[in-house]
């Protein structure tokens, strides 16, 4: 007799929707630190080390690291390299949500024109880091996505591919520049209303201010806490403006919900 044919082993993975995105683009760009993963030249042995954190205007992971770091001469040896987000709370660590990301560190030199904008987004984040980020011996990193991880909790594992992490482009040009007017105004002019649009998701709303803003959203933070909020739609798309998108948020904060009488 034929033996039945073998079942194919039912995968633990979930689908990736929307929701999935958000939760994890929020875990990358509100974080403090990361845990780095790179090889050990010669060895080849895995090594880690934990590593300040913010993203560029496209949501790509930035660090900030000395030359001298063992994980930078690993780096320049070979790039390959993962970071790990998540910040356990009480209880079980492993029921909190995490992300593993995969990716290629490339050095941002100091000639480069992006240079200026990880500097900006990175203080932005880490204040503290001003008293060492001009040192000639600290360089840039930014890691080019390939793929990541998330597991958001005990049967809430998925597998991302980079776009489910880094914003698409645009081609409106200066939309980095204008996102940096969008929070200065907001924050000199209208702590009110960046109160009122994170009353919807936190109820110590006051206090807060933004940070660093992007296509699709943008951090908050008061003292060493970290925040973020989405838009209703991806700025630049469709003429959608920076201004239009705050005004969403607030509007949906004020907006009534509908009756169903």
């Amino acid at each position: 007799m034929d033996r039945p044919a073998a079942k194919e082993p039912r995968s633990l993975l979930q689908p990736v929707d929307d929701a999935v995105r958000r939760q994890a683009k929020a875990l990358v760009r509100t974080a403090r630190h990361a845990a780095l993963a790179c090889l050990e030249p010669g060895s080849g042995f895995p090594a880690i080390s934990r590593v300040s954190v913010a993203t560029d205007f496209d949501g790509r992971p930035l660090l900030l690291i000395s030359g001298l770091s063992g994980h930078s001469k690993s780096l320049a040896v070979d790039p390959r390299c993962a970071l790990l987000f998540g910040q356990p709370g009480k209880g079980d660590p492993l029921a909190h949500p995490r992300i593993s990301v995969t990716g290629r560190a490339r050095r941002v030199e100091r000639d480069d024109p992006a240079m200026e904008v990880c500097r900006e987004r990175f203080l932005a984040r880490q204040p503290k880091a001003k008293l060492y980020v001009d040192f000639p011996d600290f360089v840039f990193i930014a890691v080019d996505v390939e793929r990541a991880s998330l597991n958001g909790g005990f049967g809430k594992a998925y597998d991302l591919e980079a776009a489910d992490l880094i914003d698409a482009a645009t081609a409106v040009e200066g939309l980095e520049a204008s996102s940096r007017r969008a929070r200065d105004h907001m924050n000199e002019d209208h702590l009110d209303a960046v109160e009122t649009m994170l009353s919807a998701q936190r109820p110590d709303a006051e206090g807060w201010r933004i940070l660093t803003v992007d296509r699709t959203g943008f951090e908050v933070g008061r003292g060493d806490a970290l925040d973020r909020m989405d838009f209703s739609a991806p700025v630049g798309v469709g003429g959608y403006t920076y201004h239009a998108a705050f005004i969403d948020l607030v509007r949906a904060v004020n907006t009534p919900p509908a009756s169903t009488d």
